[in-house]
């Protein structure tokens, strides 16, 4: 009897039983670059001139590989479509990943999140590797390229810590890392898109409790009291410059970014940038026309950031400070010799602005209140359409983002929505296209990652439903993400814990049944920022939980080409009362959309789980109601009433509000016997 795997197996199942629809599809979705001749998906991009083209420029510069990692300048997790050179030279769109070109081979690492995606979108000049390290690509570097070989990079898509693992790697294996300032990719993306049109734009006073004038005088004093004695700070993320400055752009989708760098010492500031987008207005606000004291911001143009920051380390006694996270290669290599320079993981720019003031907590927990508005919205309108078999993957997707785009000082989504059902969502971060998007069943699971950007804040939630009957296996699972969910909210933990330390307590009602997921736990939002925003949450390199932080909790489940289930909630970090101790703290859910209570088996819940539940529930409906009644929304306030009933300890979703109209009936009916 012979084996069926992967592919195969699909094909095989789908012989057996007779439902050549399933084969077809399968055959449809992912590359296989083993038959004769091989098959490609329509998804897939056609690589083979631009591989040519770049082999030519590599010749030129006399190297025999090229890395191309999946970020831009300022290390950023969500690029601008000029920066997504890894997607260009691959045709996969995922947001992490490496690629290697050498003369005769082409190779894509990405991480498990994406290896359906990546197969489906790269054709058979390339191939796939799934240990994301750099010592597999280092590995595979020394197997491909040969002694005495150079290996290629732009140092200023590398960070400190992948040039210098590279360089452990490599060093005693006689091959050699070369910088090459111009980046290659570049010199063959003749249709690179160009940088947004557009002006930069400063923040109302009314969602800022901090002047620009008032942050650089705080991160001065933190410069000044720092014992290593820095006289400079670089900033490098595109976030830090704009928290600095209250200032927001659009060069990034979805994220209010602009290019940008700051450098800052306790007398000068300068602000490398595109200066034609600096209206007058804005000039006057950064006291940058004709000013030459230590609050006058000088405008310097973006490209010259290493000039001019060569400039000032060439003067003696100087000592930058540096985030190494997000400081690139190309700056770094400048700061010599070493006792001018400063290093701490991340600047104090970006500590500063992860413990939000009160008005960053009051307006951030506002914004999430209409953002569930929205998302109420959605989930009403398709447990009404999607038995009559007519919508899809896209046309959720459009229909949220349409929902946001009618509240209160919408920006547009935070993120591309992910809108999956079926085994679609068991792709932990597939977005729906034209030749993916599938049609919404009754007899499917269906997964919404979605959120929205606002002027007040930035939202991200994740609701997973069941418009028909769920297996067994399938409420199980549900149930399991939600007890990890509440299972961390309802934590309390002394200050400064890391997130790291309690990221476990997210699985481990998946564990105790054999189950995990494969990204992480949770993350920092931003007050109308990124979506992802550092160094909150809970990975290892994320700093300890202050009161005022606000993160993510995302547990989840994904059975492949099955479904997938993520819950997805935004907390804030609060003091916690405990009978002895004062320095203690817990979260609390800003997130207001109930979960599908068709999909929760109370039977697993413990009694304190249920308890945070309810509670949960009780919270959704009175500030969400609130704003339901504000907006004059009254079938979509019956809808959430109906979805936040309390719930019994019991083995279904029956809720106390059902059972205690049962026993009011029975007293009723025993008092009126008596009588």
């Amino acid at each position: 009897m012979t084996s069926c795997g992967g592919l195969l197996l699909a094909l095989c199942l789908a012989a057996l039983t007779g439902t050549t629809a399933v084969a077809a599809a399968y055959e449809r979705t992912e590359r296989n670059c083993s038959a004769s001749p091989p098959y490609l998906p329509s998804t897939a991009v056609n690589t083979t001139l631009r591989l040519q083209e770049l082999r030519v420029q590599m010749l030129l510069q006399n190297i025999s590989a090229y890395i191309i990692p999946g970020t831009d300048s300022h290390l950023s997790e969500y690029i601008a479509p000029r920066d997504a050179r890894m997607a260009f030279m691959t045709g996969f769109t995922g947001s992490a990943g490496t690629a290697v070109v050498t003369q005769t081979k082409a190779t894509l690492w990405t991480d498990s999140r994406y290896w359906v995606q990546a197969e489906r979108q790269m054709d058979c000049n390339w191939d796939l590797e799934i240990d994301v390290s750099v010592r597999s690509v280092a590995e595979w570097l020394i197997s491909e390229v040969p002694p005495g070989g150079y290996i290629g990079f732009d140092p200023f898509l590398f960070s400190l810590k992948t040039q210098g693992d590279y360089s452990v790697f490599l060093e005693s294996t006689n091959r050699s890392l070369m910088s090459v300032p111009v980046n290659l990719v570049d010199q063959v993306w003749t249709d690179r898109p160009p940088i947004p049109p557009g002006n930069l734009t400063r923040l109302p006073d009314r969602v800022i409790n901090r002047s620009w004038e008032m942050k650089v005088e705080h991160i001065r004093n933190q410069i000044r009291e720092n014992p290593y004695e820095p006289t400079a700070l670089l900033l490098s993320a595109l976030d830090e410059t704009a928290w600095l400055f209250n200032l927001r752009g659009n060069d990034i989708p979805y994220n209010p970014f602009f290019y940008s760098y700051t450098l800052l010492t306790m007398d000068e500031i300068w602000l490398f940038l595109h200066t034609e987008r600096v209206t007058e207005e804005l000039k006057v606000y950064l006291n940058a026309a004709s000013c030459s004291g230590p609050l006058c911001v000088q405008l310097k143009s973006y490209d010259s950031v290493r000039e001019h920051l060569q400039t000032y380390v060439d003067q003696p006694g100087v000592k930058v400070w540096i985030g190494t996270e997000y400081t690139n290669y190309a700056l770094y290599e400048i700061i010599t010799p070493e006792e001018k320079l400063m290093t701490s993981t991340y600047s104090p720019v970006l500590t500063t602005k992860a413990v939000k003031d009160e008005t960053e907590q009051r307006i951030l927990r506002d914004a999430h209140v209409r953002d569930a508005v929205a998302v109420v919205q959605l989930l009403m309108w398709l447990e009404k359409a999607v038995p009559e078999g007519k919508e899809t993957e896209l046309t959720a997707a459009a229909y949220v983002n349409k929902c946001r785009s009618k509240q209160k000082d919408s920006r547009g989504p935070s993120f591309e929505t992910i809108s999956a059902s079926g085994p679609n969502a068991a792709l932990a971060h597939y977005s729906p296209s034209e030749e993916t998007s599938r049609r919404l069943t009754v007899d499917e699971m269906y997964l919404v990652d979605s959120g929205g950007q606002y002027l007040d804040g930035t939202t991200d939630i994740t609701r997973t439903v069941h418009w028909g009957t769920p297996t067994a296996m399938q409420k199980e699972a549900f149930t399991r993400v939600l007890m990890g969910n509440i299972e961390i909210s309802r934590t309390i933990f002394p200050s400064g814990t890391r997130g790291v330390n309690m990221e476990m307590l997210g699985r481990r009602a998946l564990w105790e049944v054999g189950l995990n997921y494969g990204h992480g736990t949770g993350h920092g939002v931003g007050n109308f920022f990124g979506v992802h925003e550092w160094p909150v949450g809970f990975q290892s390199n994320n700093i300890p939980f202050r009161i005022g932080m606000f993160t993510s909790i995302e547990p989840g489940y994904y059975k492949e080409n099955d479904f997938g289930i993520r819950i997805e909630d935004v907390v804030v970090i609060k003091p916690a009362k405990t009978k002895y101790g004062h320095n203690y703290l817990t979260f609390e859910t800003v997130s207001l959309v109930p979960y599908d209570r068709k999909l929760i088996d109370t039977s697993l819940l413990s009694s304190e789980q249920l308890q945070w539940l309810n509670n949960y529930y009780e919270t959704i409906r009175k500030l969400l109601g609130a704003e339901l009644d504000n907006q004059g929304l009254h079938e979509e306030k019956k809808w959430m009433l109906k979805h936040t009933e309390a719930f019994m300890k019991s083995g279904s979703s029956e809720s106390v509000c059902s059972s205690s109209l049962t026993l009011i009936a029975l007293a009723v009916t025993l008092l009126h016997n008596i009588i």
